[in-house]
C-alpha cells in the first residue's frame, strides 16, 4: 500500500484498502472555522443528537473574519463560541487563536498517522506531518461530529519525486507552484500526492507545510510527506498523545510517478487567474503592484517572516505599495517580536496584523479595489479572490513578495539585494 492507503487502512477494520473502494474511516480530529462551522452546527442540531462523539476531537477556530469585521461575522463567531462551551469542544478565540492550519500543528493537535477532516479545503496542510488530512463540506463535518467517522472513496496515489538541491530564494512555495504549473489545477484530481526526493528531504517543516497546503490547488484529496527526523523534532515537544508512523511499501502501486530535477528552478510566480499560470521570475515582465501580502496558512510561519525580513531590513516599501504582513499565529507573532522582525517590518513601512486569514479570501485587512494588483504569498488567485473582480492577484514566495514591495513591481529578490 501507499502511505495514504496505509493510514486509511489503519483507521478501518480492514487490513488493506485499495483505490476506488468505499470505506468507513475513524477520524482523529475534526476542524471547522467561522465560515463553515455555523453551517455544520446547524446541521448537527437537525440530526437531533445532544453531544458530539468526543469533544477533545472537535476543534473550532474563528480565523477568516476575525477580529470580527462586522455584525454578521460577530454573530458567526458567537455561535461557535457558544457551541464549544456547550459541548466542551476545543475553541481558539482571538488572543489565543491563529490561522487554523498554522495553529493546529503548532498546538500538537495533529500528529503523524492521524486522519484529520476539516470544513476548509486547505486542511490538507497537515500532510506535512505524515497525516492523511482532507477538506470536506460542512454537512459531512456535522455527521462526523455525531459518529466519529466518515464514508469516503479511497483515492489513488501519485508519487512526486524532486531531485537536486534548491537554489537561493527558492523554497516549498516555488516547488508547489512549479508542480501545479506542470500538471494543472486538476492534475491530481481526487488523488493523494506523496512528496519525495532529496529536495524534499532537505526542505524545512515550514516549507513542507506550504507544499501540503497547496496540494488542493492541483485538485488533490491529500498531500503527504513521510515522517523523518525533521518531523519528529517538530512533533516531540508538542505531542500530548501517542501517534503512529506509517511507511509506504516498496511494492506500492501508484497511479503516476512523476520526477522533477529542481536544481535550476527559479522563484515562481503564478499570474492571474490561476495557480497553474506560473512563470519563473525572470519571465514575468514589468508588472507594477499596489499591494503585497505576506502571510496566510500557506506562508505565515516564522521562516516565511524571517525570509521577508532579510529583504526588508534597511530598505523601504515603495511609496506606491501597501505591504501587509500577517503572522500565522500568536506564537509566530511572539517569535517574530523576539527576533526583531516586527521592528524591521514597521521601519520598512509595512503594517503588521494580528493573525487572520483576512485578505486571502477578500475578507478584510487588505481587500483590493478595481484595477489594483497584489502580489501575495497566499494560495489562490482566482477572479475576485481578494476583492474586486477587476483586480489581479499574483502568487509568490515571501522573498519575491518582499522584494516586489520594495521595488513597486514584481521582481527577483536578487535585484533588490544586490
Amino acid at each position: 500500500m501507499t502511505l495514504a492507503e496505509k493510514i486509511l487502512a489503519a483507521h478501518t477494520d480492514k487490513k488493506k484498502v485499495s483505490p476506488g473502494e468505499f470505506v468507513n474511516i475513524r477520524v482523529d480530529l475534526i476542524l471547522a472555522n467561522d465560515i463553515t462551522a455555523p453551517i455544520a452546527i446547524r446541521e448537527f442540531r437537525r440530526i437531533g443528537v445532544k453531544r458530539v462523539f468526543d469533544p477533545q476531537k472537535v476543534v473550532m477556530v474563528p480565523d477568516h473574519f476575525t477580529p470580527n469585521k462586522d455584525i454578521a461575522s460577530a454573530e458567526q463567531a458567537r455561535l461557535m463560541r457558544d457551541f464549544c462551551r456547550e459541548q466542551g469542544a476545543l475553541h481558539f478565540e482571538v488572543g489565543q487563536m491563529g490561522i487554523e492550519h498554522v495553529l493546529l500543528p503548532e498546538q500538537g493537535l495533529v500528529l503523524p498517522g492521524d486522519v484529520v477532516i476539516g470544513a476548509d479545503s486547505h486542511t490538507c496542510t497537515y500532510g506535512a506531518l505524515g497525516a492523511f488530512a482532507t477538506g470536506m463540506g460542512s454537512t459531512d463535518i456535522a455527521a462526523a461530529m455525531v459518529t466519529g467517522d466518515i464514508w469516503m472513496k479511497v483515492p489513488p496515489s501519485i508519487k512526486l519525486i524532486y531531485h537536486g538541491s534548491l537554489g537561493r530564494w527558492v523554497g516549498g512555495k516555488d516547488l508547489i507552484l512549479y508542480t501545479i504549473g506542470q500538471i494543472g489545477v486538476d492534475g491530481a484530481l481526487y488523488s493523494a500526492i506523496e512528496f519525495s526526493g532529496e529536495a524534499i528531504d532537505a526542505l524545512s517543516m515550514d516549507g513542507r507545510f506550504t507544499m501540503a497546503n497547496m496540494a488542493i490547488e492541483a485538485g488533490a484529496k491529500a498531500g503527504i510527506f513521510k515522517v523523518d527526523d525533521k518531523t519528529l523534532a517538530y512533533i516531540k515537544p508538542r505531542a500530548k498523545r501517542p501517534y503512529n508512523i506509517y511507511e509506504p511499501d516498496d511494492a506500492a502501486e501508484y497511479s503516476q510517478v512523476i520526477e522533477y530535477d529542481v536544481s535550476r528552478l527559479e522563484p515562481q510566480v503564478a499570474l492571474p487567474h490561476s495557480p497553474a499560470n506560473t512563470k519563473p521570475i525572470s519571465q514575468v515582465g514589468d508588472i507594477e503592484i499596489d499591494q503585497a501580502v505576506i502571510g496566510s496558512c500557506t506562508n505565515g510561519r516564522l521562516e516565511d517572516l524571517q525570509t521577508a525580513a532579510r529583504i526588508l531590513k534597511g530598505r523601504k516599501v515603495h511609496s506606491g505599495v501597501r505591504c501587509i504582513i500577517i503572522p500565522g499565529s500568536q506564537q509566530v507573532y511572539l517569535d517574530a517580536l523576539a527576533k526583531g522582525l516586527v521592528e524591521i517590518f514597521i521601519k520598512a513601512g509595512a503594517v503588521v496584523s494580528t493573525p487572520t486569514c483576512g485578505p486571502c479570501l477578500g475578507g478584510h485587512m487588505g481587500v483590493l479595489a478595481d484595477g489594483e494588483r497584489c502580489i501575495s504569498t497566499t494560495n489562490r488567485n482566482f477572479v475576485g479572490r481578494m476583492g474586486s473582480t477587476k483586480s489581479e492577484v499574483y502568487l509568490s514566495n515571501p522573498a519575491v513578495a518582499a522584494a516586489s514591495a520594495v521595488a513597486g513591481r514584481i521582481t527577483s529578490p536578487d535585484e533588490v539585494t544586490k
